[in-house]
């Protein structure tokens, strides 16, 4: 197929296989990709930008914001088997896509989608919907399946030749491999689930939040890390699992804004407890509740330790707490 004028094609790009894949599929039509990757608290860009590197391409980062945030809360199409609004989702990302166009003077969108691959956003109906609402309809082209979907304006009037795109259905990944081996991709990761929301402990956190009107990106970084207790409707406790957690709630919270109070066992190895709350004075009580579940994981600890409390103003106090053991932390434990 020959054009004169040289197209641009935005892609939506994870990282994964597949829209690397849908990214040569392209450019083998003497057509320009530029790939795109979103980025939120529940999936990272940092897949995307290693699969580039190795494969020598620039990937533009988007940071998703607050009207992603609306989005989850309130899904047209609803949510999946946990708080996973895959349909509404890529429809979203599809729409932020569109809307660069004009901005990178691009002509049409791509992604790696396969049809069939996942159960609400690659069945066809899903796939109809995604489109549909994204308000770019016509305009979106998904190289790896393209053979066994309505043609879009790409398509129709000539800009890519139907004939080299393909027709995969399914979850099997054998032809895609074998395409990687044909045009020479040796650097890609192994298939994994990239979406914390579709995490069935990621999404009880992640309900336990909008469940006690908590649900803002100072919480919800958080979500990733640690054991999570509810102390009441507006405060929270985050106890590290190990080092790498309590190094990791730290660092976190030292990025914040409005920081935390934490809590740690003095001469004692153990967690960092780090406890949230939508209000802005905590009680007392609940501060004694905070640091006696942090003391029940103090494995060295049998009788009683001395907890240290820093309060975001910098103010520190010290309290002496006796081991429990009755369990009355398994009621608190969100996940």
């Amino acid at each position: 197929m020959k054009h004169n004028k040289v197209y641009k094609a935005l892609a939506l790009f994870s990282g994964g296989l597949d829209s690397l894949l849908a990214v040569k599929l392209i450019e083998q039509q003497d057509i320009k990709v530029i790939p795109v990757c979103f980025s939120s608290p529940f999936f990272s860009f940092k897949k995307a930008i290693r699969t580039g590197k190795q494969n020598g391409m620039f990937i533009h980062v988007v940071q998703l914001g607050q009207d992603y945030l609306d989005m989850i809360l309130q899904p047209h199409y609803g949510y999946g088997k946990n708080i996973n609004p895959c349909i509404d989702c890529h429809a979203f990302m599809y729409k932020k896509l569109g809307d660069m166009m004009g901005k990178f003077k691009a002509d049409f969108l791509i992604s790696g989608e396969v049809l069939g691959q996942r159960p609400m956003s690659q069945q066809l109906n899903g796939m109809n919907a995604v489109a549909k609402r994204s308000g770019y309809k016509d305009l979106i082209v998904r190289p790896l399946s393209q053979k066994v979907l309505p043609d879009t304006k790409p398509i129709r009037e000539g800009w890519i030749n139907k004939e080299l795109l393909l027709d995969l259905q399914g979850r099997g990944r054998t032809r895609q491999i074998e395409l990687a081996e044909k045009i020479g991709i040796t650097s890609y990761p192994t298939p994994a689930g990239g979406c914390l929301l579709t995490d069935p402990g990621y999404s009880k956190r992640l309900r336990d939040l909008i469940e006690h009107d908590m649900f803002d990106l100072r919480f919800i970084t958080f979500l990733n890390v640690g054991r999570h207790f509810r102390l009441d409707k507006s405060t929270k406790l985050i106890l590290g699992r190990n080092q790498i957690n309590n190094d990791y709630i730290t660092k976190l919270n030292d990025k914040q804004k409005e920081k935390n109070i934490i809590m740690t066992a003095k001469d004692v190895p153990g967690p960092i407890g780090a406890v949230q709350s939508r209000v802005g004075t905590i009680a007392d009580e609940l501060l004694q509740l905070a640091a006696e579940i942090l003391v029940r994981y103090l494995s060295k600890v049998q009788d009683k330790a001395l907890v240290n409390i820093q309060f975001p103003d910098g103010m520190v106090q010290e309290i002496t707490v006796r081991k429990r053991t009755d369990g009355f932390e398994r009621e608190l434990l969100i996940n």
